[in-house]
């Protein structure tokens, strides 16, 4: 990174002559990380613990003149979200700022500097999908990559969040995918209402997406039946395309389930910008920081798929 701005960073604004300048001023995406997390969630603290109660049995029968069975609850696995700093400046000299002519360079510095900020919290976020096959990042307290096979029960046994052989995005893969979240069961096993509310894609797959649920019939076939994902409707928010993943494949379904227990966003520091001139150097300095984290609790907030190709 550079030490500064000076005179030999923008040496045509210098001289007069330039109609325009260009590449600082682009439109952004409108805000997608909080459209990716299942909560948006404060911290006051330098980490945020979330842990697992693992609830009671279901309530077996009593024989006459037999005792009552009891169980006990306890406490399962513990997820850290710890607050990380991310900050970024830049320092223009005196020279800069007084021979520089073109007004629009200058201001553009510090709408960049809040995009900076903006990309990070989105890259961030995103990234615990991109990387959410791999158990080297670890965003939930299980032990496991955030979609796995083998996510454990407190008293024995796995389930799954994704499917045994990962799949492209297809009718049958998205359907394969819904009955799987449909069949989400508790610590101790009990059913649970687990609702599917959109499917995530990478732009790569838009249009694919866009066809698989919006058809009236069933897609790329022959067949006249009704496209029951549609008829049915199973994903009540359709299909977002995020700018951010990485691996073209994959796709994810996003569940609906308690606030503050998914996949969550801890918003401890907002983007806070501050000013100040060196005495030194008499160079103009702009910061902004700020302070957040991302984890998962339950991982029944989502479904994803690698793809196969």
């Amino acid at each position: 990174m550079s030490g500064f701005i000076g005179t030999g960073n923008h040496p045509k604004a210098l001289w007069p002559g330039v109609k325009t300048w260009f590449g600082n001023s682009y439109e952004s995406f409108e805000k997608q990380y909080a459209m990716l997390v299942t909560s948006m969630e404060t911290s006051d603290k330098a980490y945020e613990e979330i842990v697992l109660d693992t609830g009671f049995v279901t309530a077996p029968v009593k024989a006459q003149g037999a005792g009552i069975a009891y169980d006990a609850n306890v406490q399962g696995y513990t997820t850290r979200a710890t607050n990380v700093t991310y900050a970024l400046g830049y320092a223009v000299t005196m020279e800069e700022l007084a021979d520089n002519l073109y007004e629009k360079v200058s201001m553009a510095r510090s709408k960049a500097l809040a995009y900076s900020h903006a990309q990070a919290r989105e890259i961030v976020t995103a990234n615990v999908l991109n990387n959410g096959f791999s158990s080297s990042l670890q965003v939930i307290g299980d032990g496991q990559a955030f979609f796995s096979t083998t996510h454990p029960f407190t008293s024995g046994g796995s389930f799954a969040n994704k499917s045994t052989v990962d799949a492209d995005l297809s009718e049958a893969s998205l359907e394969d995918g819904l009955i799987l979240v449909r069949g989400f069961t508790t610590d101790k096993g009990q059913p649970i209402r687990v609702a599917p509310k959109k499917l995530i894609v990478a732009r790569q797959n838009e249009y694919n997406a866009a066809r698989i649920l919006k058809s009236i019939l069933q897609n790329d076939t022959g067949n006249n039946a009704i496209n029951a994902i549609r008829a049915t409707g199973a994903l009540p928010e359709g299909y977002m395309v995020c700018d951010y993943l990485t691996d073209t494949n994959a796709w994810f379904i996003k569940n609906d389930i308690p606030t503050g227990s998914g996949f969550m966003f801890f918003d401890r520091m907002p983007v806070t910008f501050d000013k100040d001139n060196d005495f030194n150097t008499k160079n103009a300095l702009a910061s902004a920081v700020q302070r957040f984290s991302v984890a998962v609790a339950d991982p029944r907030c989502y479904f994803g798929s690698s793809g196969s190709s």
